[in-house]
């Protein structure tokens, strides 16, 4: 066996938990797979010396987190439109863009959950992904997120974590406490709440579909919680309430029963779905992805990232003819 062999062995099967690692510290999915590239070019080059003193998943956790403590340094926050400002008033008002803020992104559920993972790494990787946890994090320092992370995702010691950020465990247990304090004050109260069931997710999933193929606004309003949430990066203006959010789809989204079509996907472990937009010669066209935050009462919040180019890391085509348009 080849020392590249030997490593490739050893190191392939963490990809997965790897770049839900990086995306949990930095909101981005381009910017995680560009680290976790980075990570394995890293170990690869130090693999000679790496004498087992620690197991390799910990020795490549540690090249990850000081990489993205590097990057955050560089780079700031990655917010969603909720956390720059009060929602808009109007449904009907106008939506502002913001091209130039680095918006969070949505991770797709298969690029972390690859059929060559065993089921711990898999485990591993969908835990602490939600949008409003992902979103939460990033009010935290850099040191602080990567203590929360390590500690209460991926549920390492206190002194596994001192070691590898070069600190004390008092340092560390300390830096916990008060992330798990501003944590607390940044998550959504929704994320508190029960999930439906599986039949009853379902339903609501086929019901909200439906809905939106329809341009049916009052199917759409039944399904929604009263303190609904509609998001949607790269736009400032967002919307709370029922009435806001769905006098906003009915007035500004809704054209014509037949003009979106939408695709399911999942995202940051929640149920999505891939809004297409018939366009010219009866093609549907890649519009938007959104994720849905679903609880007992009814869909707590939607964040529609109306960004097409998002379909391509979710291996989805960029148009549909209208005779396929359902896989």
């Amino acid at each position: 066996m080849t020392v590249t062999e030997d490593f490739t062995g050893l190191t392939t099967r963490f990809r997965g938990e790897l770049l839900a690692h990086c995306y949990r510290m930095l909101g981005s999915v381009d910017e995680a797979e560009d680290l976790v590239q980075e990570t394995f070019l890293r170990a690869w080059r130090s693999y000679e010396g790496f004498e087992g003193r620690s197991s390799v998943r910990t020795w490549l956790y540690r090249i990850a987190t000081n990489a993205c403590l590097t990057a955050i340094e560089r780079r700031g926050r990655r917010p969603l439109p909720s956390g720059l400002g009060g929602p808009a008033d109007d449904p009907e008002a106008r939506l502002e863009a913001a091209p130039e803020v680095p918006w969070l992104q949505p991770l797709p559920d298969a690029l972390i959950t690859a059929d060559r993972e065993d089921p711990a790494a898999v485990t591993a990787s969908r835990a602490g992904v939600r949008l409003a946890f992902v979103a939460a994090l990033q009010y935290l320092s850099a040191r602080q997120r990567a203590i929360l992370i390590l500690r209460d995702v991926l549920q390492w010691s206190a002194a596994d974590v001192a070691e590898l950020l070069d600190t004390t465990t008092t340092a560390v247990n300390s830096a916990l406490r008060r992330a798990r304090s501003q944590l607390a004050q940044a998550m959504p109260a929704e994320d508190e709440l029960a999930e439906p069931d599986d039949a009853a997710q379902r339903a609501v999933l086929e019901r909200f579909a439906a809905a939106i193929e329809r341009a049916d606004t009052s199917a759409l309003a039944e399904l929604l919680r009263a303190d609904a949430v509609l998001e949607m990066p790269p736009f400032l203006t967002w919307f709370a309430g029922r009435e806001a959010v769905a006098g906003f789809v009915g007035s500004q989204l809704f054209t014509a029963p037949g003009d979106l079509r939408l695709v399911p996907v999942t995202a940051n472990g929640q149920p999505a779905f891939a809004v297409y937009r018939l366009g010219e010669h009866g093609v549907y066209q890649a519009h938007a992805l959104e994720v849905l935050t679903l609880t007992a009462t009814g869909i707590a919040r939607i964040v529609a990232f109306a960004d097409p180019g998002r379909f391509t890391s979710f291996g989805l085509p960029l148009e549909y003819p209208s005779a396929s348009a359902r896989t």
